[in-house]
């Protein structure tokens, strides 16, 4: 099925656009006809590599895909935020890419962060999982992150936002480190 624009007319034949229509029940995850659920070409990984290519040159880059934040700096520096539980990784330093624990299909994903975030007076703050250092991250677009919280959390609809993670118990997670694993789920993609 090819994607359907948000200004097309929806397939459904109410003759509402898209956007006014099927869109936001398919968001919001309210059943509609089968016809309508389209296959999401999301890839958080691509996402991770495009920031990654980006942090290897040294340019700074700021963008959002879902509920993530993607940001480098001119240091090479880059890291991943996930606007729901207030999640962060690292996936760059210094213009070197890090391999980071990321495992994705076409229903979830799933990433072992390692530090959660917090805006606190125009600075953001990083907590580590493993040892709870918390540290300021000083070359952070705090501003531009602020406005992405509050663009992706007036995208998505709190009951939506509120069925991102899911129980990780029954998930395949064998030789995967559950402690900081969110799995997220893979919703359509918003125009």
């Amino acid at each position: 099925m090819a994607k359907i624009g948000r200004n097309q007319s929806c397939p459904c034949g109410s003759g509402k656009k898209y956007k006014h229509c099927c869109l936001p029940l398919l968001q919001a995850g309210q059943p509609v006809a089968p016809e309508m659920v389209q296959p999401t070409s999301f890839s958080l990984r691509a996402e991770v590599e495009k920031l990654q290519a980006a942090a290897e040159k040294k340019e700074k880059i700021f963008f959002e895909s879902g509920v993530f934040i993607l940001f480098a700096d001119e240091h090479g520096d880059g890291w991943l935020l996930e606007v729901v539980e207030s999640d962060a990784i690292q996936v760059a330093r210094a213009g070197d890419p890090i391999d980071i624990d990321l495992v994705e299909n076409t229903e979830t994903i799933e990433v072992n962060w390692s530090h959660t975030y917090e805006l606190r007076d125009r600075r953001l703050f990083l907590t580590a999982y493993t040892d709870s250092r918390c540290f300021e991250l000083e070359n952070a677009p705090c501003q531009q992150i602020r406005a992405g919280v509050r663009r992706i959390q007036q995208r998505y609809t709190p009951e939506v936002l509120s069925m991102i993670h899911v129980d990780t118990e029954n998930v395949d997670t064998e030789n995967v480190d559950t402690e900081n694993v969110d799995t997220e789920n893979i919703g359509p993609a918003d125009d």
